[in-house]
């Protein structure tokens, strides 16, 4: 958001703005990367002078189009928001809000949630106002300033303490059924207390919506330079200013207008792991192994109910965390990303489905002297009873780990593969499926890759991980020796 919110408001001249304006837009270029995460900024003015902007991306769950990951352009998937004003001065733009209402399956939740984001805007701006007059300052700007260099320069002093050198990795990505992996060429170059990441190499961009544009990608790398060597700064442009990127236009990781982008983190979240994977050798206690929630699995069930009133949900899933040098993985998390496994009350009262069963999977952890966290299966049901929604229910499906399994580092094992059944038989994970009553859905995430060599566990550690049913029995590698 940083990128973008900067890049927006260089668009227009700063008397452009004026209190009680408020602009909208989702360009995925400009800003989180896809359509459904649509941006609502508002100046913030003290004292009849702009200070400072406050904005909010959300992910809207619906934001019309073609709801698959195997759409072909960006104009498959939605509306598209150019940066246009919602509010003028504190007056709605009703003929904006209508045509967004328009082009959307849920027009009342969707405009539940601007306003919402509005409202966020609004406290915003309210509390820094309030802060600038309790302490009497006139803007912002000396402070950002001291905030910003006393950020970069923790930041710049962890870097210069790691070994200077040029550390490479590349990772494959498994694509739709029939088409080639996807290519990640990843170069890191530390020197001193700068840091350079070329993803020269990469592979072209592709025709399905797991493109990444420049945005998604820069913040992924940051993701993964802050969290290895500083993990506790605030984010602001301290912690940027260290970091390069280099990702040349036209690839899958930089890609060109009007590239599908739908389902941009079954790549872009593979990024803080490779760079992980080229960092490892440096930097043996500041990485994870794999994880099984890289990517997150996105599933968007959408159709009408039995009253025939229009149902939109998505279903948000982590996986297997990985280990790392001094811990196992722990968790069924969504990782790197910042979101959080939907609860099974969220998906029964957004939408007609039942989930039947939510458990982890013993054995699904990768072995090593730090296990891997495991996967978790999750049952969903179509009812066929009074509550049956009208067919078909849609189901949308962003996901990964199918084919290519979490990988582990330094002799640890890979986790288990993610799994996608439909009544029993393997389903398309990477396309819409057409569900009807009575149809049972089996979704399995993908087991954390372990840290070290399997046979140098600790004996306790695996008694305890056969005693709470976290290892299948019999299986040698888990034997540590």
């Amino acid at each position: 958001m940083a990128l973008g919110i900067r890049n927006l408001v260089k668009r227009l001249p700063p008397e452009a703005f004026r209190p009680g304006d408020i602009y909208i837009t989702n360009d995925p270029w400009a800003l989180a990367g896809h359509l459904n995460d649509v941006c609502v900024l508002s100046p913030i003015f003290h004292r009849g002078r702009l200070v400072a902007f406050t904005a909010c991306i959300l992910h809207h769950s619906d934001i019309g189009g073609r709801v698959s990951s195997d759409n072909h352009d960006v104009f498959e998937e939605g509306l598209f928001i150019p940066l246009v004003k919602l509010y003028d001065g504190g007056q709605l733009n009703q003929g904006v809000l209508d045509m967004i209402r328009a082009n959307v399956r849920t027009p009342e939740q969707v405009n539940g949630d601007i306003r919402s984001q509005i409202a966020a805007n609004h406290v915003c701006a309210e509390q820094i106002a309030k802060m600038l007059e309790e302490y009497r300052l006139e803007s912002l700007d000396e402070l950002a300033d001291e905030i910003i260099s006393r950020t970069e320069a923790s930041l710049r002093e962890s870097i210069a303490r790691a070994p200077s050198g040029v550390y490479r990795a590349e990772g494959r990505i498994e694509q739709t059924e029939g088409s080639p992996d996807v290519l990640i060429k990843c170069e890191v170059t530390i020197a001193g207390s700068d840091i350079q990441v070329d993803l020269t190499g990469s592979s072209p961009q592709v025709d399905w919506s797991g493109n990444v544009v420049y945005n998604f990608t820069y913040a992924y790398v940051h993701m993964a330079v802050k969290s290895i060597f500083d993990s506790e700064l605030p984010n602001n442009d301290g912690t940027a200013a260290p970091i390069t990127l280099v990702a040349p236009e036209g690839t899958v990781v930089n890609c060109r207008h009007p590239a599908a982008v739908a389902a941009r983190m079954q790549i872009g979240h593979f990024l803080t792991e490779i760079i992980y994977r080229a960092l490892a050798d440096a930097l043996p206690h500041r990485v994870v192994a794999a994880s099984g929630g890289t990517p997150a699995t996105m599933q968007v069930f959408y159709g009408r109910r039995g009253s025939g009133e229009p149902f939109h949900a998505v279903l948000i899933r982590g996986g297997g965390m990985g280990a790392g040098a001094a811990r196992d993985g722990e968790g069924s998390f969504i990782f790197p990303a910042n979101g959080a496994n939907t609860p099974v009350e969220i998906l029964e009262s957004d939408s007609p489905l039942i989930v039947e069963r939510r458990e982890l999977l013993p054995g699904t952890g990768g072995a090593g002297k730090c296990r891997g966290a495991l996967g978790r299966r999750e049952v969903f049901r179509v009812p066929d009873d009074q509550y049956a929604p009208l067919p078909p229910v849609q189901l949308a499906m962003q996901s990964g780990r199918f084919r290519l399994p979490a990988e582990g580092l330094f002799g640890g094992e890979p986790g288990a593969k993610a799994q996608f059944l439909v009544n029993g038989k393997s389903g398309n994970p990477y396309g819409l499926t057409r569900l009807k009553p009575g149809d049972v859905v089996v979704m399995d995430s993908a087991g954390g890759g372990g840290y070290g060599n399997p046979r140098e566990r600790d004996p306790a550690a695996h008694a305890r991980d056969l005693a709470e049913g976290k290892v299948k029995l019999g299986s040698d590698s888990l034997v540590p020796e």
